[in-house]
């Protein structure tokens, strides 16, 4: 199959590689000319990747329209709050018939629209069952060294989620499939923000029964908002909910849990991101989701605190003390 990776990021990279490993014609799209040709002439993301060759028969290109020429697939890894801009260049491509593979994890600001909402809205020519998203714990740190790595990938249309599952499946990398679009994309955009949270009570000095309780209260909110989108509660269950909430909650590899941690410890949002080389998604998403929050009437008191936060300078320690004094509540 000819496939298009769009973003040439970590995540991005990796999967050109292991679509390639698998028998797929594969051209990978950096926005950056001068990191797309790096990565031709090196064969290497040494930034993101050092050590992991890209197979030579990757294409490697900045040149957009070439990347999406005849490809059969999109696999779009481009970060949440630029797909929409992305995207507008290919608003005239005829994808009627392209499986687009959306691999991002956020809610897109303003709009309040999932990924998949947005190629809908800006891609006039697409089709919303050709339209799949993979998730998962899946650290493109491991992945790219072939580390034992399960995900889902869902799509309104079974049909469009299997076919997918085909594609990516490698004996590395194992790949269930999913009719529950909505419920894997909200799952993937909320676990970003409660890893910031559980990143701000690691690096507050709280301990792991403060983090169990976070995360496990976690699959509560995510269950909340979700009804109101009509998703299946098995999803938040499942590899794209509380499997994805484990790994970023837990990992050294997590860029939200990172963020989370260095405020926790005193440090500003501003310099924290202005020296971080890949994009914490879950930043951005939190406005999203508390916005989402309001506009819906749903509780979400663990989203509330990290927003207060991240964006309102509240103390770690008065958004935990908050969180514990709330009214008495049944487990649910």
């Amino acid at each position: 199959m000819r496939i298009a990776v769009l973003g040439a990021g970590s995540w991005g990279t990796t999967l050109a590689i292991l679509l390639s490993q698998n028998h797929h014609h594969v051209t990978l799209w950096g926005h950056r000319a001068d990191h797309a040709q790096s990565l031709h002439d090196l064969r290497e993301n040494t930034a993101l990747l050092p050590g992991v060759p890209i197979p030579s028969d990757v294409a490697i290109t900045h040149d957009l329209d070439r990347a999406v020429d005849r490809a059969e697939m999109i696999v779009v890894a481009i970060p949440a709050q630029f797909l929409r801009h992305t995207a507008l260049n290919l608003r005239q491509v005829d994808f009627s018939r392209t499986i687009i593979v959306n691999v991002a994890k956020g809610i897109e600001n303003g709009s309040l629209m999932t990924m998949s909402d947005v190629l809908l809205d800006v891609l006039p020519l697409v089709k919303a069952e050709n339209i799949a998203t993979l998730s998962g714990p899946s650290f493109a740190e491991e992945v790219a060294r072939k580390v034992p790595t399960a995900v889902v990938v869902a799509s309104s249309r079974l049909e469009t989620s299997k076919l997918a599952q085909g594609v990516f499946m490698s004996p590395t990398f194992r790949v269930y499939s999913s009719s529950d679009i909505r419920g894997v994309e909200l799952a993937g955009s909320i676990k970003n923000i409660i890893a910031i949270g559980a990143g701000i009570a690691d690096g507050a000095g709280f301990g792991d029964n403060t983090k169990a309780a976070i995360m496990t209260r976690a699959t509560a909110e995510l269950s909340r908002l979700g009804n109101v989108f009509g998703a299946q509660q098995q999803t938040f269950a499942g590899l794209s909910g509380i499997g994805d909430l484990i790994v970023t909650c837990m990992s050294r590899h997590s860029r939200n849990r990172h963020v989370g941690e260095e405020i926790g410890k005193g440090r500003k949002l501003k310099d924290i991101l202005a020296g971080m080389v890949m994009v914490a998604e879950g930043v951005a998403t939190t406005l999203s989701v508390y916005d989402l929050a309001r506009k819906h009437n749903v509780e979400l008191p663990i989203v509330n605190e990290v927003y207060e936060v991240l964006f309102n300078d509240k103390d770690a320690i008065a958004a935990t003390s908050s969180l514990m004094t709330r009214g008495p509540k049944g487990e649910g």
